[in-house]
């Protein structure tokens, strides 16, 4: 499992140029089972995607794609971790 922070190295108005393309690329990969959350930080300086995937190389490689990526919009640091504890409920459950 992993943590990509996304930290804007560019202007709000720059960011908002590739929302769209950003938002059609999380649910590209929402679909394919590779996201499992994902939203702004509060205040609004970057983001954070939950990512589910084998191994880093596949994590950098779905990062490549990202607009905000390929635009130099953001910086992106990425954690590996392994959960240990979870709540067994789906994350639509505990948002509620």
């Amino acid at each position: 499992m992993f943590i990509a922070i996304l930290t804007y190295k560019k202007p709000l108005e720059e960011v908002d140029r590739f929302l769209q393309a950003h938002r059609d690329y999380l649910a590209e990969h929402y679909a394919a089972g590779d996201f499992i959350a994902s939203g702004p930080q509060a205040p609004r300086v970057g983001g954070v995607i939950l990512i589910k995937a084998e191994s880093r190389a596949v994590v950098d490689s779905i990062i490549e794609q990202d607009p905000f990526n390929i635009n130099g919009v953001a910086d992106y640091r990425i954690v590996e971790f392994t959960p240990t504890m979870f709540v067994e409920s789906s994350l639509s459950d505990i948002l509620k």
